[in-house]
């Protein structure tokens, strides 16, 4: 009952190409979103919506502006991102979730959640696990 969708519910699947059905999905969604800043910046326009990319590089602390311009890149081209021109001159652009990329939020939710659970600051910066 709960479970039933509508065509407005059903989003066009990413293509991918996958060679064993039981880790396939695990290891896709895990390359969409496993590069060390894709899951921060995903988390980041899911908590502020739409932004520039100076609020992005803000928000994103600790991020170079050739790293996150690159992410955005790739997060664009894994469908999962959204480039739109808002003003020609100056030129200003805005990055917004897809509705793939929106369709992370339980997943980034999550892993938000774990790590609040279960990491606590390391006293030495040379242990980090990052």
């Amino acid at each position: 009952m709960g479970d039933e969708r509508t065509d407005e519910d059903v989003i066009e699947g990413l293509e991918v190409w996958c060679a064993g059905e039981d880790w396939c999905p695990v290891t896709t969604t895990a390359s969409l979103i496993g590069k060390k800043w894709h899951p921060v910046i995903i988390h980041r326009l899911l908590e502020h919506g739409p932004s520039g990319f100076n609020e992005l590089k803000k928000a994103v602390d600790g991020i170079s502006s050739k790293v996150l311009s690159d992410s955005l890149e790739d997060l664009e081209e894994k469908q999962l991102v959204d480039r739109e021109i808002v003003s020609e001159k100056p030129v200003r652009v805005q990055y917004s979730l897809t509705v793939h990329g929106e369709s992370l939020r339980p997943v980034i939710e999550s892993m938000r959640d774990w790590g609040l659970d279960h990491l606590v600051e390391a006293e030495d910066r040379t242990s980090s696990l990052v």
